[in-house]
Formats: structure tokens, C-alpha cells, sequence
């Protein structure tokens, strides 16, 4: 690929290869400050918090080795790639190692843990995101005025989650989790990796020259990786695309068919676990007959939604309408939904009590033996 000539007075080539190199290296500081990203991002991850998942992303340092390989490759630098990934696979032992301990002592219980799930089916979509957010930080590495560009993209290519998750599964040994995880890491890293090697090329940085057999294997090598990476996120990406629609279809049925008669539905649950997605709707009122069940069924039908999708709940639901009856019955199920949310929080406060005490007593122990 060319250089792109009109940002030539813009970019520092031999200060970006310089600063590349040198943020490639993990030992010392940037071992510590690494551990403390995975703690705080696993911290996160635990309590279900979005911006404690983004501080600890904002602190990271794994996309050094990364883009670092990314420009062995845009330069036919073999040093520096392999320096690259050495440190490339420390940064992941140390990161797999921090989390996996962490989820081992951790006294906090997931009960939803719907951020660690999100980051265990990888899509088209987090291609296309690892892909823009690696050139925008090559980009910010070699312009010659940075700002805070690679501050965004550390948020954006969300490196550190994907190791905090593949951690847990470890932890749990569930594979997964460890499976998932591991695999939208690995699309991340080379996507980064992939569109740091296109800006290399296209912003002229100079390399080594190579034959025309070894740069037919490195293109056949990177199309083979290429192909592994983009088949499984695209299946992937059609069944989040499929979710996505039945759930917006699902909760617009609902919404415009609230009243049926002298029934109404006072609840639904969409559920996409599995194969087979399903509409659960329950019903108060009177008990639907066969004739207005298929009218509802066929009316289900314009909105994209099977038959056979959707279940019928009709506990609270009589054969003739009774006030007191139908208010019981909703009091009843709205009770049990409240004890059940009174019982998780009550386990989870007696799960940080101990946590606390655990806390207290080392810190009286470490009172005392500084005191002696």
C-alpha cells in the first residue's frame, strides 16, 4: 500500500517506531500496572460495573505488544515480532494468572453476571471494532501532536475483559466461558495487530526487503488466521442479529396486544438460551378459549413470531372474571418474585459480612505484629 502523502508533514515515523518499540517490553512497572488493570477489571466484571470495567481498561498496557507485532509485520522486523509476542505471552500468563486467582478467593457470588457473558460470544462486530480501533491507534502513534486517541481505543478494543472472563472460566472451570473468552481475545489481538500492519504500509514505514516466497507464505499465513477468525464470529453475529430481532418483535407484540377480551397479559419473559427462542406470556383475567388463543397466535405471526414460540401461562387467569381473585393472584406472584430477590440479597450480605470480618481480622493481625 501507498503512503498517504497528504499527512506526510503530520507523522514521525522514526518517534512512533521508537515509542512502539519501547512500550512492547513487559517487565517492572508494567508488570505491577498490569495486574492492578486485571484486578480492578475483574473487580468490575464481579459486581456487574461498567465503569469500573473502563477505569481498568483506561490503565492497561496489553496493547503494547500487540500493535508492537502489528509493525514487525508492516516492516519485515522478525526481531521485533518476536520480541513482541514473547511479551505478548507473558502479558497473557500474568493476566489469565491474576484473574484465575482472583475469581478463586473471590467471596462474591455471580448471580447475573451479565457483563462476563457478554464477553463470551464473540461477533462480526467486535472484528470491526478491534479492526478501526487498531488503526486509529497506530494513527495516534505516529502523528506528530497526541492527544488522548489511545485512551478511546483501549475502551473501545476491550482487551482486558475477555482475559478476566477467560480467568473466571478458569476459576470455574467452565469451558464456556474459557472458550468464548479466549476467543474474542484472540480476534481482538490480531485484528489490532492486522490494521497496525495496513498502517504501517500505508504510512511508509521503511522495513526490510524479503523475497517473493517468503511474502507469498506470510500472505497465505495471515488469510489462513484470517479465515479461522472471521467464519465462526460471522455465525456468531447471524444469531445475535436473530436474538436481537425476535426480542424486539416479542416485546412490540406484547405492548400492542396488552388486552385480549377481558383478559390482559401482566407479564412476559423472553428467552434466548438455546436454540429454539420463546415468548412466555402470562395472562390475567379470564381464560382464554381455543378461538381467541389462535387469534392471538395468528395476530403473533405479522410480527415475525411462530406458534410455537410462544407458551401460554394462565395460573392467574379464571374461567369468570373475580376482582379479588384476579388481585390475589397477581399479589401472589409478585410476592414470590420478591422473596426471591430478598433471598439473593440477603445471601450477598452475609457473604460481604464475612468478607468484612475476614478483612478486620488481618488488618488487627497486621496492627499487632507491627506493634511487637
Amino acid at each position: 500500500m501507498r503512503n498517504i502523502i497528504y499527512l506526510e508533514g503530520e507523522i514521525d515515523r522514526e518517534a512512533a517506531a521508537a515509542g512502539i518499540r519501547k512500550n512492547i517490553n513487559f517487565r517492572g512497572p508494567n508488570v505491577i500496572i498490569l495486574a492492578c488493570a486485571i484486578i480492578i477489571a475483574c473487580v468490575g466484571l464481579n459486581v456487574n460495573s461498567i465503569p469500573v470495567i473502563i477505569g481498568a481498561m483506561l490503565i492497561s498496557p496489553v496493547m503494547g505488544p500487540i500493535i508492537g507485532f502489528g509493525l514487525g509485520m508492516g516492516t519485515n522486523d522478525t526481531e521485533l515480532m518476536k520480541s513482541a509476542f514473547k511479551n505478548f505471552i507473558v502479558m497473557v500468563g500474568i493476566s489469565i494468572i491474576v484473574a484465575s486467582l482472583y475469581f478463586l478467593v473471590s467471596p462474591l457470588r455471580l448471580n447475573n453476571p451479565t457483563e462476563l457473558l457478554a464477553r463470551t460470544r464473540p461477533t462480526i462486530f467486535d472484528v470491526l471494532i478491534a479492526l478501526f480501533g487498531g488503526v486509529a491507534g497506530m494513527m495516534e502513534h505516529a502523528r506528530k501532536e497526541r492527544g488522548t486517541v489511545l485512551s478511546g481505543v483501549a475502551i473501545a478494543t476491550a482487551l482486558m475483559p475477555p482475559l478476566c472472563t477467560l480467568g473466571y472460566g478458569i476459576a470455574r472451570l467452565s469451558l464456556t466461558y474459557i472458550l468464548g473468552a479466549a476467543y474474542l481475545f484472540l480476534i481482538n489481538s490480531f485484528f489490532i495487530a492486522l490494521a497496525t500492519f495496513f498502517m504501517a504500509k500505508s504510512l511508509g514505514f521503511e522495513g526490510a526487503k524479503v523475497t517473493a516466497p517468503q511474502l507469498n507464505r506470510s500472505r497465505r499465513v495471515v488469510a489462513a488466521v484470517l479465515l479461522v477468525m472471521l467464519v465462526p464470529s460471522i455465525v456468531s453475529a447471524v444469531g445475535t442479529i436473530r436474538d436481537n430481532n425476535f426480542e424486539t418483535s416479542a416485546e412490540r407484540f406484547v405492548q400492542e396486544n396488552k388486552t385480549i377480551g377481558t383478559s390482559y397479559i401482566f407479564d412476559h419473559q423472553v428467552n434466548l438460551s438455546g436454540k429454539n427462542q420463546t415468548l412466555d406470556i402470562y395472562l390475567a383475567g379470564e381464560a382464554l378459549d381455543f378461538t381467541t388463543k389462535q387469534l392471538l397466535l395468528k395476530t403473533a405471526q405479522s410480527y415475525g413470531l411462530h406458534s410455537d414460540q410462544i407458551i401460554f401461562h394462565e395460573e392467574a387467569a379464571v374461567q369468570s372474571i373475580n376482582k379479588n381473585e384476579v388481585i390475589r393472584d397477581l399479589n401472589d406472584h409478585y410476592l414470590k418474585k420478591i422473596q426471591e430477590l430478598t433471598q439473593t440479597i440477603t445471601e450477598l450480605q452475609i457473604e460481604l459480612a464475612k468478607y468484612k470480618a475476614a478483612e478486620q481480622a488481618k488488618a488487627a493481625a497486621d496492627s499487632t505484629a507491627s506493634a511487637h
